[in-house]
């Protein structure tokens, strides 16, 4: 499976980097296999890059697969952006984005109920994201190339 990362360069040895805010599955380096939503990724920056590559899946690893948003991939990302740590190498499924995270903050603060917040996030776009969690995880992409998004 291709997948790709946005960002401000080229990646041809992806590395596992804590960022400053905790994201919807925990520190990792991540990877859509949409790649309008890695050019949405790379576009934050002055010079936006596409890294490109091939995804090989390795059944040794401890991967989690949420197909659909559901009460397990919300519960999932309220505690890695409270900063809980887990134990897969890989998470796959739905991004919440600024929109859907909004829910989510209103929901862990009380303003929303959690019926309220399927009610609101059902109607967003289809989003999709890879988090390679470990080291072990990274064996898993070949990088084919890295170009300037320029849309």
């Amino acid at each position: 499976m291709i997948v790709y990362h946005g960002g401000y360069c080229a990646i041809e040895q992806p590395e596992i980097r804590e960022g400053r805010y905790a994201k919807d599955f925990g520190i990792g380096f991540y990877c859509t296999e949409l790649y309008e939503q890695a050019a949405r990724w790379a576009k934050r920056y002055d010079t936006p890059i596409i890294s490109t590559y091939d995804f090989v899946s390795n059944c040794e690893l401890n991967i989690l697969h949420f197909t659909e948003m559901t009460e397990e991939w919300l519960d999932f990302i309220v505690d890695c952006r409270r900063g809980m740590a887990h134990t897969y190498d890989i998470v796959i499924g739905a991004m919440a984005n600024d929109q859907v995270y909004n829910y989510i903050s209103d929901y862990v603060n009380g303003i929303l109920t959690r019926e309220q917040f399927w009610v609101l996030a059902k109607f967003k776009h289809p989003t999709h994201q890879m988090n390679f969690c470990t080291l072990r995880s990274l064996s898993c992409l070949l990088f084919i190339q890295s170009e300037e998004f320029t849309r």
